[in-house]
């Protein structure tokens, strides 16, 4: 007759010591590669208790499906499947605060890093001779089989930008492949970007030269399968982490890109503008209107492609986003107008007076956009 476990009671089940390292791949249809990638994780550390967590962001491929399949026959696969939020940043923070291991490593899934680097990334940090270990595409030893020319010109730009700007130290805070102490990444978490690419810019960014770091050279692969995660709007996105962290993270990535590409827009109003007014000669009343409209539609789809890339709208809802859009903006209009007649009216300088209301005509449209355009589920 089998006998209730009791408390206290001899026969409770053994606890498993959990796992060492801990493998962050964030993915978006990348079905092709997630079991090739098991299979050389497993080939890489049969001496390391390690476990791999796939954040997927819904991919359309079903890339969260195969992992799934992974993790019912082997319990060191786990599968986060994000729904209703895109960016690679986010992912890599997800799976890094879901993971359970001292040390934690970001590859990924295009099998374009060296996975064989683990082991050595994983020393470094077992011996507390760093708190970062960077797979480093500018120290001597570095070899390419798959970065393009243009995409290499861009890289080296950006990370130039980054250390002349942010002062950091490390020479490629643009690298995807890093492994760190998850107790130091915990403690600079509350202050990431969930939002964006570059988790390590802003990880070593927001760290202010606390981290100790070591760059180690790798073998940058050819991509086999799947899509680039980049997309042509990851120069834009780049400034505005940048801006957010010269700013201290006073105000967060997002209003930075909404506010930049309110700039954009601004542009396109004044050329929408002159062109009405002497290429068709209109009005000035109706020209000024069609400056409006054009300016606010070009916001809104920048914004859709780039401010909100995680929450983007498609279909039906596209236009009814972009409805509610005109309508947030033109209440965002008065008030402007408004803030810079009260602001002039105390101290009659044009100019202070239209960058106050400017400046809440911004902080009015991106309040109001989150709430009504760009919900979350």
């Amino acid at each position: 007759m089998n006998e209730a476990i009791r408390p206290g009671s001899d026969n409770r089940p053994q606890a498993q010591e959990g796992p060492e390292l801990s493998v962050i791949v964030p993915t978006f249809n990348e079905r092709d590669n997630v079991t090739v990638l098991y299979r050389r994780l497993e080939a890489t550390l049969p001496n390391v208790a390690w476990e791999v967590v796939f954040v997927d962001d819904n991919s359309p491929d079903g890339t969260w499906d195969v992992v799934r399949a992974l993790a019912q026959r082997d319990s060191r696969v786990r599968c986060v499947r994000r729904i209703g939020r895109r960016g690679l940043s986010g992912a890599c923070i997800e799976g890094i605060l879901a993971s359970s291991a001292p040390f934690v490593a970001v590859i990924d899934a295009d099998l374009q890093h060296d996975e064989t680097q683990l082991p050595k990334m994983l020393l470094l940090l077992a011996s507390d001779q760093a708190d970062l270990v960077v797979g480093s595409r500018y120290i001597e030893g570095y070899k390419t089989e798959g970065f393009n020319k243009q995409r290499a010109g861009a890289s080296a730009l950006a990370t130039e930008v980054a250390r002349k700007m942010l002062r950091v130290e490390i020479a490629d805070p643009m690298s995807g492949f890093f492994m760190v102490r998850r107790d130091r990444f915990e403690e600079l978490a509350p202050k990431l970007s969930v939002h964006g690419f570059k988790i390590l810019l802003d990880l070593v960014a927001t760290a202010h030269g606390s981290l100790r770091a070591v760059e180690i050279p790798y073998t940058f692969g050819a991509r086999q399968h799947g899509e680039s995660k980049l997309d042509s709007m990851v120069a834009l996105d780049f400034l505005g982490l940048v801006l957010a962290k010269l700013s201290n993270d006073t105000v967060s990535l997002r209003f930075i890109l909404f506010a930049m590409v309110g700039g954009i827009g601004l542009v396109v109003h004044l050329t929408t503008l002159f062109i009405a007014l002497r290429v068709f000669k209109a009005p000035f009343a109706a020209a000024q209107a069609a400056g409006a409209i054009v300016a606010m539609t070009s916001n809104f789809i920048l914004n859709n492609f780039l401010t909100y890339r995680d929450q983007r709208l498609k279909g039906f809802a596209l236009l009814r986003g972009l409805i509610a859009f005109y309508i947030v903006c033109s209440v965002g209009l008065l008030a402007n107008v408004g803030v810079a007649f009260s602001v002039y009216d105390q101290e009659p300088i044009w100019w202070l007076a239209g960058m106050a209301g400017a400046l809440m005509g911004v902080v009015w449209n991106y309040a109001m956009s989150g709430l009504f355009v760009w919900r979350k589920k």
